[in-house]
């Protein structure tokens, strides 16, 4: 991956070319305010946000375990009809 640097007004006026060609090229972008680094922006592959997205769900999943809410496998087998 390449990595590509912009200053911060040039990457705001022009946003949605830079995420194009940043997709297309498989390029990060490292953003820049008066030469000094502020954040970066890079493509995000299908599987990572699929991964991501499934981590979020797990940590939701434990929080809800903390908190006490669950349901007994006998009621979910009565909500399935089973």
């Amino acid at each position: 991956m390449t990595t590509k640097f912009v200053g911060v007004k040039e990457f705001r006026q022009n946003i949605a070319k830079f995420a194009k060609s940043s997709k297309k090229n498989k390029q990060r972008l490292v953003i820049l305010n008066r030469n000094v680094p502020i954040f970066e922006v890079r493509p995000i592959s299908e599987k990572d946000f699929t991964l991501e997205k499934l981590s979020s769900k797990i940590e939701r999943g434990l929080k809800d375990v903390k908190a006490g809410r669950v349901y007994t496998q006998a009621q979910v087998m009565k909500s399935l009809g089973l």
